[in-house]
């Protein structure tokens, strides 16, 4: 019934826009001088006829899933029948080459991209507060500041306090994420520093040195390296580096498990290389040419300019490039699944086998044990410390853009 309703309205819609085209057309064609494009009133059909109709189905739908009432199909497809005529009627006597539709569904473009707008933010409002109820509901049982500073995570016997079975004789489940947040800032540190250089010193080159032609054909070929997903990366993690890199630490006389933060990090670092040089090599490249020959006519050298005008012109954009690449790699799952294992380890030693919040995440939300058992609201409790994580980040980045661009406007 609802792909019917759905069909009737798109059709009554194209009738709307072919009506609307020939009134226009017709008024063209008896020479009479139009206050709008053709294109316009044929809009204004569509807006007036059938957009109320658009609406209601679109409210029905989101009162049925969002359970708060459910409309019967019938009375949605009686109603939207109802305000298709009434719409026609009302609207209809307004049709006249006097009518200035282009005003009015320009209006409805502007509130379509205004409602655009509320769609992302209002669904990151969802988002932060889905994870918040249900952190709070984990925090209740979890005390925060054992949580944040704990350093073993164990939460495989959380279901026996769930089932009243706490009395048996088992350890008690432990939830202290150090371990897991170690693990994360580890693998991430590892590849920014393989990331941020290269991706860098890729995008000097492109933007500085390299030629149109050359450029053309290598920074495309640089961004194939985003577009591969991310578990042939964890499948070369884990099948090439990860020996390799047991091989190479054998070599030097230190002791390297398979299952390692060193190999993920890197590999992730290299998938995140075209982030950075791509969006760095654009910034770089809307630098003004007034500022490098400003740089060269005071006697500069091209690398002293690069150093002294334009990366610091570029800074704002450089920073926002690292700061998507830090929010990737944090949110990176795959490579560490298949190179890093899921032992939460707090060390230093990248050669070790660790985890991180993802993972952790992950492996909480598809495990047996139920939705509202402690090991499960965890995943809440490690999202909610993550995304005020990920805020911050995004506090500091604000804060260096805002700087640079006070100096360089």
């Amino acid at each position: 019934m609802l792909i019917t309703i759905i069909i009737i309205l798109a059709v009554l819609s194209g009738l709307s826009f072919a009506y609307g085209a020939h009134r226009a057309k017709v008024w063209e064609d008896s020479k009479q001088r139009l206050s709008s494009r053709p294109g316009h009133y044929a809009w204004y059909a569509v807006i007036k006829f059938t957009v109320p109709s658009w609406l209601l189905l679109f409210a029905a739908l989101l009162l049925k899933t969002t359970k708060i009432a459910v409309i019967s199909p019938a009375v949605v497809l009686a109603c939207s029948a109802l305000l298709v005529i009434a719409g026609f009627i009302i609207s209809s006597k307004k049709f006249s080459p006097l009518l200035n539709a282009r005003v009015i569904v320009e209006k409805h473009i502007r509130y379509l991209l205004i409602a655009a707008s509320l769609v992302s933010i209002l669904t990151t409002v969802g988002i932060v507060f889905s994870i918040l109820f249900e952190a709070i509901i984990f925090f209740k049982h979890v005390n925060v500041i054992d949580f944040l500073t704990g350093t073993s995570w164990n939460p495989d016997t959380a279901f026996l306090e769930g089932a009243g079975r706490e009395s048996e004789h088992a350890a008690k489940p432990e939830f202290g994420s150090a371990p897991i947040f170690a693990g994360t800032f580890m693998i991430t540190l590892i590849s920014l520093s393989v990331s941020v250089p290269v991706g860098l010193f890729a995008a000097i080159f492109l933007s500085e040195y390299a030629s149109n032609n050359f450029r053309k054909v290598f920074k495309p070929v640089l961004e194939i390296l985003a577009g591969i997903p991310t578990v042939v990366y964890g499948f070369f993690a884990a099948l090439t580096v990860s020996p390799l890199v047991v091989k190479v630490a054998g070599f030097f006389g230190l002791q390297a498990d398979y299952t390692n933060a060193l190999a993920p990090g890197l590999v992730m670092g290299i998938m995140i290389i075209p982030f950075i040089s791509s969006l760095s090599d654009d910034v770089i490249n809307a630098v003004p040419q007034s500022l490098r020959e400003g740089g060269l006519a005071l006697g500069t050298t091209k690398s002293e300019t690069i150093k002294q005008i334009i990366l610091p012109a570029a800074m704002p954009g450089i920073v926002s490039a690292i700061l998507l690449a830090v929010s990737r790699a944090v949110g990176e799952t795959m490579i560490v699944v298949m190179a890093a294992g899921l032992r939460p380890n707090l060390t230093w030693n990248p050669l070790e086998g660790m985890t991180t919040v993802t993972v952790q995440i992950v492996d909480a939300l598809t495990g047996d044990q139920a939705f509202d058992s402690l090991a499960t609201l965890s995943a809440f409790g490690l999202g909610l410390v993550l995304l005020i994580f990920t805020f911050i980040i995004n506090l500091v980045s604000t804060y260096i853009v805002r700087r640079y661009r006070k100096i360089y406007e």
